[in-house]
């Protein structure tokens, strides 16, 4: 009896760790990491943040920890809209919270998130642009806009990898 579950658990992993990748998943692994965020206009000499996004891949899911300065900041979970290089996305907050779907789109280096709010009867637009200046530097921007043709700049900065290590690739299955 012992002997058949093992059997099957193999038999199951090994189907698993067959099955292929999905190439939509593929542009997000560079993301995975510890990065040392500074932001602009900081003082000279203050220590930067450090955001870590713990990433993984379950079934047609995609989600990245993100942890700032050792504390949870919220669950990204990521899914493939069907057409290349675009993203529907979710956060969950620690209290369990999610803060409704938005949209990713990446092209070639740079990755815009962008998401609309409605408050007391006035919609606010916002956008964080992440452009990859190379696998271990992000320079970011945010902003916001009522109208979606002005926009106003709420925080910038740069992201770079800590350490010598380098991005996680995507699994590579045997």
């Amino acid at each position: 009896m012992l002997q058949s579950r093992l059997n099957l658990l193999i038999l199951l992993s090994s189907a698993l760790m067959a099955a292929p990748i999905d190439p939509a998943y593929a542009p997000l692994w560079p993301y995975q990491g510890t990065w040392q965020v500074t932001r602009s206009g900081t003082a000279a000499g203050k220590k930067p943040d450090e955001l870590v996004n713990q990433c993984a891949q379950i079934g047609k899911y995609f989600a990245c920890q993100q942890t700032i300065n050792g504390k949870a900041g919220g669950l990204l979970i990521i899914i493939p809209t069907g057409q290349a290089g675009r993203y529907y996305t979710q956060t969950i907050m620690p209290e369990g919270r999610a803060t409704g779907r938005d949209d990713l789109e990446i092209s070639d280096t740079k990755w815009i998130y962008s998401s609309r709010r409605q408050q007391g009867g006035k919609t606010t637009q916002y956008r964080t642009i992440n452009d990859f200046v190379g696998k271990d530097h992000i320079h970011f921007e945010r902003a916001e806009s009522t109208d979606g043709k002005q926009w106003t700049v709420t925080d910038s900065g740069d992201e770079r990898r800590a350490g010598t290590g380098s991005a996680r690739k995507a699994p590579a299955h045997r």
